[in-house]
């Protein structure tokens, strides 16, 4: 609901955080009190990027939730609402389980795959986020990279829900590298720390008998994220003239870091 999101918001702004949201969009397949129709999901949005897109660190993420609870009309508005704004975002789901991606396709008979359903609707560009991108075919990882999508690696939520196990190589090191970000998911993740999460994103590189660095993880978790979002030109690692976007750790905070570190 709006509500929600405007308190997100006016939260964020207080404590001065760079930090991006938008109202979930769905019109179909979810409790009717959650419901919204594409029409006044579009108003509300339009709404809420007027009141608070480009606010101080502010960013507006237009959200349909996932292609099964929208329908076409309702993710051809949300292609108009991101075609719209200069600088806007686009988050949503993608092929996190195989049973989502088989109820995708009875949903959407006429489109490829699960990401042509959002590229029919002008959902997949630069700065259009995919959160999971576990189940994907070659053809899906090939446009993901042409146009400069990015798909958000949500290890705990992942391994928590059984989904799946996510191809950082197809991601990273194929012959078309996709950007990368690192995510914490919300409803099935298990926690919000970076470190947490990038422990269990190793665990799932090995699950599929592949290693992932600490170099790598390091990166997946700061300026991988950066560029996935088109911000590493003012975060994601520290340089002149990028914002002091960092947290200090202490090493001596508790008994096992101390000895561990």
């Amino acid at each position: 609901h709006p509500g929600s999101v405007d308190a997100y918001f006016e939260e964020a702004a207080r404590i001065g955080l760079r930090a991006g949201a938008g109202k979930v969009l769905m019109d179909r397949n979810a409790p009717a009190m959650l419901c919204d129709t594409a029409q006044r999901g579009y108003d509300e949005s339009k709404q809420l990027i007027s009141r608070w897109h480009g606010r101080d660190r502010l960013f507006y993420a237009v959200t349909p939730r996932f292609a099964p609870t929208s329908t076409p009309a309702q993710l051809e508005a949300a292609g108009a609402l991101f075609a719209e704004t200069d600088g806007i975002y686009m988050q949503t789901h993608l092929s996190e389980s195989l049973a989502e991606a088989d109820w995708v396709r009875e949903l959407f008979p006429d489109s490829a795959d699960y990401l042509d359903v959002y590229d029919r609707a002008g959902l997949v560009s630069s700065r259009c986020l995919f959160g999971h991108a576990i189940h994907l075919s070659l053809r899906e990882w090939t446009r993901l990279s042409e146009a400069g999508a990015a798909v958000v690696h949500c290890p705990t939520s992942n391994l928590f829900l059984g989904s799946g196990l996510f191809d950082m190589r197809s991601a990273l090191v194929a012959a078309n590298p996709v950007r990368t970000a690192l995510g914490s998911d919300i409803g099935a993740g298990t926690s919000f720390s970076p470190l947490v999460t990038l422990n269990e994103a190793y665990k799932v590189a090995a699950l599929r008998g592949e290693t992932l660095s600490a170099h790598s993880a390091f990166y997946l978790a700061t300026l991988g994220s950066a560029r996935a979002l088109y911000m590493d030109d003012r975060i994601g690692r520290l340089m002149p003239g990028h914002e002091a976007d960092f947290v200090v750790l202490d090493l001596s905070a508790s008994l096992s870091l101390r000895e561990r570190l």
